[in-house]
């Protein structure tokens, strides 16, 4: 496999960073995990601001111009023979003094590499889910990132490693439902949309944002909010939501409830409309155009 690191394509073993990079060292750097649909880089433009704004965040500059990612981004797909897959871009901090920096990073680290995938299915998935015991924690920042600050949600994939298949589901420090160990929650009850508000700590994910802009277009009431366990008991359906899963449809949490799962109304019309928009959508204010 052929990846980019800093200006230069390479083979995946040959590839290296500075072992002083503080992306290694101490964590600092972000990534985007982005879907390839028959060459589109699907939602491509929500992806790279919510990297500029965390990479601001975090006082690192941002490397790249969307120009330069789609050129990137291109060259990997040709030089990989592959038009379906998935595309991460990997942002650390770069190399510095050992310490504490005393400025801001002004010349960061850079690696993309893509994953061959199939195309995208017409079959919406279906998946269990369970509560996890471990907590999830609190971002390290004033909003969650997606960061090389990842060890709570290892933490949380080693929980599960009993129950192949099925995704886990935090529960904030105050009992709040967060969200999966690799995912957005949603939930319908009585025809409304709901889904646990940013501040909670969660990722403002990519999906999360796209899901909502198409409630938003089919004129299905949506509600971001602080709730606890007992909100998803009574609920129809449960679906979860990220970048390389698109949307999969919950057929029970265990000790919680059981929903429709694929069959839920709301949850099918969603993943029908998504389908739509995967080979041609940049960003999600365009989809009320």
């Amino acid at each position: 496999m052929i990846i980019y690191v800093n200006g230069k394509y390479v083979e995946e073993e040959r590839a290296s960073i500075s072992p002083l990079d503080h992306g290694f060292l101490y964590g600092m750097g972000l990534f985007e995990t982005i879907r390839i649909y028959g060459g589109h880089p699907f939602l491509l433009d929500d992806h790279l601001t919510r990297m500029a704004e965390g990479l601001e965040e975090l006082f690192i500059k941002m490397p790249l111009t969307r120009e330069q990612v789609l050129l990137i981004l291109g060259k990997l797909l040709s030089l990989n023979g592959v038009t379906d897959a998935r595309v991460r871009i990997n942002v650390s901090a770069g190399r510095e003094q050992a310490g504490m920096p005393t400025k801001p990073y002004t010349e960061p680290s850079v690696l993309m590499f893509i994953s061959p995938l199939e195309g995208g299915g017409d079959e919406l998935k279906e998946t269990k889910a369970r509560i996890l015991s471990l907590r999830r924690d609190t971002p390290p920042t004033l909003h969650r990132h997606k960061s090389h600050h990842f060890g709570n949600n290892i933490a949380a994939k080693m929980e599960m490693l009993a129950f192949q298949g099925e995704e886990g589901i935090f529960l904030s420090r105050e009992g709040f439902v967060a969200e999966g160990i690799t995912s957005n929650i949603f939930w319908v009850k009585n025809n409304v949309l709901y889904t646990p508000d940013v501040s909670i700590g969660i990722l403002p994910g990519i999906t999360r944002k796209f899901i909502m802009g198409l409630a938003n277009k089919m004129g299905i009431a949506l509600q971001q909010g602080h709730y606890f366990l007992p909100e998803l008991e009574d609920a129809e359906e449960v679906f979860l939501t990220n970048s390389i899963q698109e949307m999969t449809a919950v057929t029970e949490i265990l000790d919680v409830g059981r929903y429709e799962g694929k069959n839920g109304t709301i949850t099918k019309t969603l993943s029908e409309h998504y389908k739509s928009f995967r080979c041609s959508l940049w960003k999600t204010d365009s989809v009320n155009r």
